[in-house]
This record gives structure tokens, sequence and C-alpha cells, in this order.
């Protein structure tokens, strides 16, 4: 087995703290020459981690099938200083072919007492909102304009790894420690992807509202403990979005007119074709039954008249609809409604998920 160390330089963008202490962090990333644990091996463990006021890489390869024992073995051992460990989609993958690695090779070895932290777990609620094209790392090393200097991925440097058994090539060697070096030195770089998850766990506090234009739209500004280091923009009635640092700003279209609450439990009442209205049964009663019929579910409503937000989920009520199929709910408006910080919040996060959904 070849042990390999030395110090590493990365860009300090993300606030480590949130997670645990600096000492007690280890970033880890896996090379295999295949997917399951039960039928290829593991050649390659990374390791990021600080000390004394630096951050450090330690690799671990196996330089042939006897060698990966030791690479485990030597692995796990360093794993006992830690108490968080920092990985890309470890819980799906590395974690458990590890395991089934150490299972192989009769070591009895886990990660008990760990606090495993899953970037890709992180942001995968959030891959639409954020328009990622994928959930690969190098996407999201994309998205946060991080340089990348490895163009080879870990399928591709299988073969690799094969040949390099074979002629033990130098150049070869080198090409599966710098996809290894590249995938541990842009982990910490992505960090600044889980301020979105940071900010989406924490409260929106309204700032302002304001009702503008001849055609009403409602202009909303909220703040947020955590800024966010790329901002996402949304325009499509009847939202306009905008998430830039720690504020997110909407202009939401309101409806001016006429709309109609349905009630849910239509048996109980009658239409009235003259009104265009739907009355109780127990009033209904007193009508003459020429001026009334039996209400559907369509046809079981009353109107109301005014100026109306509309909501992207139950909140207010009662939520009144343009027709019984109609795709939006709406809330009679008021100031009032967004006076309460739960209910500020709460729209605010219906608004995200809303653009989420929509950008399909």
């Amino acid at each position: 087995m070849i042990r390999i160390e030395h110090p590493i330089e990365f860009q300090d963008t993300y606030d480590l703290t949130r997670i645990g202490s600096l000492d007690e962090l280890l970033f880890f990333d896996i090379e295999t020459t295949g997917f399951s644990g039960d039928t290829s091996s593991l050649y390659l463990i990374g390791c990021t981690w600080h000390r004394d006021g630096r951050w450090n890489m330690t690799q671990y390869f196996a330089d042939g099938p006897e060698a990966e024992r030791q690479a485990l073995t030597d692995f796990f051992e360093m794993l006992k200083r830690y108490r968080v460990l920092v990985h890309f989609n470890g819980d799906g993958f590395d974690i458990p072919y590890l395991l089934k690695r150490c299972t192989h090779h009769k070591l009895n070895y886990s990660f008990d007492g760990l606090v495993s932290l899953d970037i890709y777990k992180k942001i995968r609620p959030l891959k639409k909102l954020l328009g990622l094209d994928s959930l690969k790392q190098k996407a999201i090393e994309r998205f946060l304009g991080v340089d990348r200097t490895d163009v080879f991925s870990g399928g591709e440097l299988i073969e690799v790894y094969k040949e390099y058994l074979r002629s033990r090539d130098d150049r070869l060697f080198h090409l599966l420690i710098l996809h290894n070096e590249d995938d541990l030195k842009g982990m910490p770089s992505i960090l600044p992807i889980l301020n979105y998850a940071d900010m989406f766990k924490s409260p929106f506090t309204l700032e302002s509202q304001e009702v503008c234009g001849p055609n009403p739209f409602l202009s909303l500004t909220w703040k947020n403990p955590y800024s966010i280091p790329v901002p996402l923009e949304y325009d499509s009635a009847p939202v306009s979005m905008e998430l830039h640092r720690d504020t997110l700003t909407c202009n939401i279209s309101l409806y001016q007119g006429e709309l109609k609450f349905f009630y849910p439990n239509y048996k109980d009442y009658y239409y009235l074709p003259m009104e265009d209205t739907a009355i109780h049964k127990s009033v209904g009663g007193y009508v003459d039954k020429d001026a009334r019929r039996k209400a559907t579910a369509r046809a079981c409503y009353t109107r109301k008249c005014g100026l109306f937000l509309p909501q992207f989920g139950p909140l207010w009520a009662p939520a009144l609809k343009e027709d019984y199929k109609g795709l939006l709910d709406y809330v009679e408006y008021s100031p009032d409604l967004l006076a309460g910080q739960e209910a500020a919040d709460s729209y605010a996060r219906q608004i995200l998920d809303y653009v989420s959904r929509k950008q399909d």
C-alpha cells in the first residue's frame, strides 16, 4: 500500500463551525473498481483533515489486490480521531461499500458513533429550485463556479487502474491520485451549497409589503439569517422572485374581481340558479322547488368580490377559486395576513416550493 500525505489549500467559503469543530471534521472519498462491494474492490481512500491551523490530505492507495486490507485498516484507525464524517453521497455508496469490504476481509470496523454529513442528501431536495441538471459533484462545482482540473470520471479510471497494475506506469498512478485529490479539494469547495439548506431551515422574516401598480401586485421582502452564494431568479405569473444573498424579494400578482368559495360537502346544499349561489338544505327547504336544485361539486359555491392574494398551499381560510378546476387558491388580501412571523415565514416557503415545482 502507498500512503500519500501533504498540506493542501482551499478557499474558506463556508462557516464549518456550523458542522463541528474544525479538528473534529474528516472529509473523505473513495475510488473503486465497481459499484458493488461484493464483486469489486477498493483501490483508493482519500481524506482531508484540519490540524494546527492548516488543511492536510492523506490518501491510501492499494497498489495491488493484497493492499486493500491495509488501506481499510489504516483509514479506520485514522477515523477514530474524528467525530464528524463529511462526504458526497457517502451514505448511499461509500459507507456501505467500505463496510462490505471490511466484511470481506473480516475486519471488525464500523461507523458507529460518528456524525455523518452527506452533502448530496442535504441538497437533493433543492435540485429543481437551484436549476441543477444533475446532483453529481462536478455539476455542483459548475453551479458554484469552482474550477476543475481532472477530466476523468471514476468509472473511466477503472481501466486506468487495471492498466497501472499491469504496467506500474507512474503517469497512470498520478492520474488516479489526481482524480481523488480533486474530489477531495472539490468537496470543501462545494460546501457553500449548504447555505441553501441552512437558509431553508431558518426563519424568513418579512421586512416589507406593499400593493403596487394599476394591475395590482404585492411586493414582498424577507430577510434570512443565512446568505447564499449564487442568486436565484424566477419570473412566471403570478410570481416574480429573486433570492439574493440573505434577501428574498417577490412580486405576487393579485386578483381583483369576483371569486368563488366551493363548499366541500355539496350534498348538503341546494343551488339557486337565479341567484347563482348555494345555500344549505336547512335553509333551502323553504325555497320554492322550482327555484332550487340539488347542488353538484361544480355548482356549490358562494361568490365574493375584492382583492385576493394567491396561496400555494393550505395556509389561510376560506380559500377561493376562479372556478371549480382552478389551479390556484386565493384568500382575500389584507396586510394583517402576513403580520405574524409564522404566517409570513410559511408564505415565503410556499412561494419557494411553488417555484421549485414549476422548474420542471
